[in-house]
């Protein structure tokens, strides 16, 4: 469920990494607004998906628990 975010952070800081290196810009603030904007991106295109997928988790593991 965390996958999309995981990866989208990734690549953002190797992406941003990068271009600090070739540039020789060190800033912190260069590397943490970029993957925050792309992490915000990433829940609010995957939330629907995230949210179908843990009510179904819900219905077939826990439910079943205290159904039976």
């Amino acid at each position: 469920m965390a996958a999309p975010i995981l990866i989208a952070a990734l690549a953002a800081g190797l992406i941003i990494g990068l271009l600090q290196a070739l540039t020789s810009i060190q800033e912190l603030t260069l590397t943490f607004v970029p993957k925050l904007i792309v992490i915000v991106v990433v829940f609010w295109l995957t939330a629907g998906f995230m949210a179908v997928l843990l009510v179904d988790f819900f219905r077939t593991e826990i439910l079943t628990l205290f159904g039976s």
